[in-house]
């Protein structure tokens, strides 16, 4: 049986994105979120098309899974697991979906008016099958996340993790994404 430690974080604030506490790039602080985001995924993807139709939420968690995973996790897809959080759920996508009923709803924009499409979106891309979980709370409730990924690991759920808190309300953003895994000691 292994201790359960985190192998990998990337972080995306105030227009900075780094990988295990280093910067990895910054934009300027004049672009908006949508400028930013896409200045992001040029630099860190550019080679995934799905990207621009995804609202903000989708495209804050799949670049911090795109940085963070610069490598391809040795794992079966059904072992990887993925346990996010944030607190306002899909509430920025909902108020622009409710602005478009006025007229006519936007059926691309309603299919991310549910906060787990994140998961889905990464999943997708990376082939994850493994358990998880999105969760909503008032802050990035650390304890709650790791004692939920220890349990994954108690039960052999999972052999890894991707967990962290993928926030964006308006202009206003986090990312806080690690990755855990199992070191097993002999």
């Amino acid at each position: 049986m292994g201790e359960v430690s985190i192998t990998a974080s990337c972080i995306i604030r105030q227009h900075r994105i780094y990988r295990n506490d280093e910067l990895l790039w910054e934009a300027s602080q004049d672009l908006n979120l949508q400028d930013f985001l896409r200045a992001a995924y040029d630099r860190f993807s550019g080679q995934y098309p799905k990207f621009h139709k995804m609202d903000h939420l989708c495209k804050l968690g799949w670049l911090a899974a795109e940085v963070l995973l610069k490598e391809p996790l040795d794992y079966p897809p059904a072992e990887v697991g993925l346990i996010l959080a944030n607190k306002s759920a899909s509430l920025d996508t909902d108020l622009r979906y409710y602005d478009t009923v006025k007229e006519f709803p936007s059926p691309a924009l309603f299919v991310y008016t549910l906060p787990n499409i994140v998961m889905g979106e990464i999943s997708i891309r990376h082939g994850f099958k493994g358990e998880n979980a999105f969760f909503t709370s008032d802050h990035f409730d650390t304890e709650l996340v790791m004692s939920y990924v220890q349990q994954l690991f108690d039960e052999n759920a999972i052999g890894a993790a991707l967990c962290g808190w993928v926030e964006v309300m308006n202009e206003q953003y986090e990312v806080i994404l690690h990755l855990v895994e199992k070191e097993n000691k002999l």
